[in-house]
């Protein structure tokens, strides 16, 4: 993979494309700008090597191929601007032209652009007209194959930026060359959105903790029931065959759970000493002794990677378990990454975000990088 080391930019105007992909409040206001701050070491970087200008690419949400007002990245550019202590020039789009004083320009959202997410070659070729040279920051972009990221990286001189380097040797080298014993934390929702995720920790882990509503489908494969609580019927038959391939002790799964009533920060809440969850009640977070269990299993890790919160965590009630794994990442004297998404959110939330060993900032990605799936985005950078 081509890095900064390879691309001459002194005097030249490089394309950026970062990841700028942040939460907005219902009033439009950022709630948290770390995917902004991780892109500026890169920014700085080119600025140092004299690059005369840089014009950033980015998206936010999902808006249909068409200007939408509540997707608008002038928060961003507002925010970026404040951080690197200069002024950014919004442009409407790529033909719009700038001031020869503008020496930050970022383009409005790429998903304003029909054929961005269709990786259309004429739309690319508006983008790579913007500049001379082209660098990938945006690592939460790089599974997909779009205009942005995908065809302008094939028209001009182009690299990956120090965010995404880092990520990829990051999680290439945990992959390669993990410390032992490897310990895998995957929670969230769905089996089947991390089914090849599960797969391959199953090939390279020594230890397999599951959390989330993700237990439950394990459970319904055993034949525990597992009352009102949130169980992806799809995913029971593919958690029967996880199970079926796991070595003895190397999948774990919780012993004790904390239910509710309903999703809610208000409902009724008891502590279950087991898991056969009763009718009228959820699971919602894993209990007490199974954190303390799954914190002793990561602190003893060589190396541990974590992605999705052991429970809902966004609810108090519901919180404990996920701090208690987030804590036990923090305190590990191991190699520690966080895949992104709501466990990197999870790391914010209790203060721990810099605590750990690398915190991913694409959650898609690292997962499919994991998978051991081809990255569009990283490998149109090596060819």
């Amino acid at each position: 993979m081509r890095t900064l080391e390879d691309v001459e930019v002194g005097g030249k105007v490089v394309v950026v494309r970062v990841d700028f992909n942040v939460p907005l409040d219902a009033a439009g206001r950022i709630t948290d700008d770390a995917r902004i701050r991780a892109a500026i070491p890169t920014l700085d970087e080119l600025l140092e090597q004299g690059a005369a200008k840089l014009v950033l690419l980015a998206h936010l949400g999902r808006p249909k191929g068409k200007p939408d007002p509540k997707f608008s990245l002038r928060p961003v550019a507002d925010r970026l601007a404040e951080l690197m202590e200069d002024d950014v020039h919004l442009l409407k789009d790529p033909d719009e032209a700038w001031g020869d004083g503008d020496r930050l320009l970022m383009l409005e959202n790429v998903r304003f652009f029909p054929g961005e997410t269709e990786d259309d070659p004429a739309l690319a070729k508006r983008y790579a007209a913007l500049g001379d040279v082209f660098v990938d920051d945006a690592f939460g972009a790089a599974h997909r194959a779009h205009a942005s990221n995908h065809g302008i990286a094939k028209l001009l001189p182009s690299a990956a930026g120090l965010l995404l380097q880092r990520e990829v040797e990051t999680l290439t080298g945990i992959l390669a060359d993990p410390g032992r014993p490897m310990v895998a934390i995957v929670g969230g929702s769905k089996v089947t959105d991390k089914l090849g995720v599960l797969e391959r920790f199953l090939e390279l882990a020594d230890t397999v903790l599951i959390g989330g509503a993700m237990c439950f489908p394990f459970f319904a494969a055993q034949g525990i029931g597992v009352g009102d609580s949130l169980c992806e019927q799809e995913g029971v038959e593919p958690a029967r065959e996880v199970l079926a391939k796991a070595k003895p002790g190397q999948l774990l799964l919780p012993t004790d759970l904390v239910l509710g009533r309903e999703f809610s920060a208000e409902t009724d809440v008891k502590e279950l000493d087991g898991t056969e969850v009763p009718a009228g009640w959820m699971g919602l977070d894993v209990g007490p002794s199974t954190a303390k269990r799954y914190a002793g299993v990561i602190k003893a890790a060589g190396s541990a990677f974590w992605n999705g919160p052991m429970g809902a965590f966004e609810l108090e009630p519901f919180a404990a378990g996920t701090r208690t794994v987030a804590e036990a990442m923090a305190a590990a004297d191991g190699t520690t990454v966080v895949g992104g998404g709501d466990s990197a959110a999870a790391l914010l939330q209790f203060g721990l975000e810099a605590e750990v060993t690398h915190l991913s900032t694409g959650g898609g990605a690292s997962l499919e990088l994991i998978e051991g799936k081809s990255l569009p985005g990283v490998e149109v950078l090596s060819s």
